[in-house]
């Protein structure tokens, strides 16, 4: 048997405050005349978290548009203007949710290796370490930051830069930065969390490793999204852990049928990837019973509106589309249907439960 040699984050800061030793943190990777980058969700454009990025000299922030998720488009954009405007940077920090951390990832690997970025979605096709890389979570959930993929939309799929090459090299894990989030984004964040917990513990991939991680995250996410009747700073210290916990669970087995299905919807429509998983799990009964009855609850209990209909007036050609992009992400249906998968998730079985979304 080959076991899998697992490449994790470097370096890991845990606390409430513990953003503001940042400045600290990447002063040892600064190289003269070569600035860091900050790579800040506009979200947080003329807010406070904006006036405490610590820049010195030439180093600079850029508010990235997280609307949609990242494309190799503009992934390969970014990059284009780091190398034209400063030649080489000392480093890439991403401040923000899932889609910020993913870019600055991709970005990261983008400044030292050739070609498109779309060349590099799959997995281990990255050839060569990046600049230096921070991730700084402002939203838990996606694992994002301790994930060896950077999830992108390119020009005829959805897939990961999946590498040994594509952890950051530090994370700050700072619960005070997610405190003013949005309650819904909390929540669709919080069930991608949730959502990689059921279908790593029930995928055929599972291992102690992954299940060690994975039974400590779904405990944490139930006391925040069941237990817990009001929000409070417990809740996001536990949230962030059980992100981290989460995203460490699905590292070394995979995800299942929701990330799966998503896929699809967000490579054909756009849709952003928490709101898509909560879309595609509220209809996956068949396959993860107790996780939807669960799943249902906390919908219910947190008033949150899950998206209805958003298939419904598309053309056999779009739901091809969404079908090829889906049935293309072989590991998540092993782990979830097991290695004859494909004589279980036939494309007209496919194309009938996207027909429900």
């Amino acid at each position: 048997m080959q076991f899998r040699n697992f490449k994790m984050v470097d370096y890991v800061v845990y606390g409430r405050g513990s953003f503001n030793q940042l400045d600290e943190i990447i002063a040892p990777r600064r190289k003269s005349d070569f600035p860091m980058i900050f790579f800040l969700d506009h979200f947080f454009e003329g807010k406070p978290l904006a006036s405490r990025v610590p820049l010195r000299g030439k180093d600079k922030i850029v508010f990235v548009d997280v609307t949609y998720e990242p494309k190799t488009t503009q992934v390969d954009a970014l990059a284009a203007e780091l190398k034209a405007a400063f030649g080489e940077v000392s480093g890439i920090i991403g401040i923000g949710g899932g889609s910020t951390l993913d870019l600055a990832k991709a970005v990261a690997l983008m400044m030292k290796n050739p070609g498109s970025s779309a060349d590099y979605q799959g997995w281990d096709l990255v050839q060569q370490a990046g600049v230096y890389k921070v991730g700084i979570p402002t939203l838990s959930g996606t694992g994002a930051e301790v994930s060896r993929t950077t999830v992108l939309t390119g020009p005829t799929r959805k897939l990961g830069m999946n590498s040994d090459f594509t952890p950051f090299d530090q994370i700050v894990l700072d619960p005070e930065l997610t405190k003013d989030a949005p309650a819904n984004q909390r929540f669709y964040t919080g069930m991608d969390c949730y959502i990689h917990c059921i279908e790593s513990l029930e995928g055929t991939f599972l291992n102690e490793f992954s299940k060690s991680y994975g039974e400590k995250a779904l405990e944490l996410c139930r006391k925040v999204f069941v237990e817990k009747n009001t929000w409070d700073e417990e809740c996001d210290d536990q949230l962030m852990m059980a992100s981290y916990a989460g995203g460490m669970s699905i590292a070394y087995s995979q995800v299942g049928v929701a990330h799966a299905v998503s896929y699809g919807l967000s490579y054909l429509l756009g849709t952003k990837h928490g709101i898509g998983n909560c879309i595609v799990m509220n209809h996956l009964a068949e396959y993860y019973p107790a996780g939807v009855k669960e799943f249902k609850h906390m919908v219910a209990k947190n008033n949150i509106d899950i998206p209805v209909g958003i298939c419904a007036n598309l053309s056999e050609a779009q739901f091809d589309a969404m079908i090829n992009v889906s049935l293309g992400m072989k590991p998540l249906w092993e782990n979830a249907l097991g290695p004859n998968w494909e004589s279980i998730m036939t494309r007209e079985k496919l194309r009938a439960l996207y027909g429900k979304l």
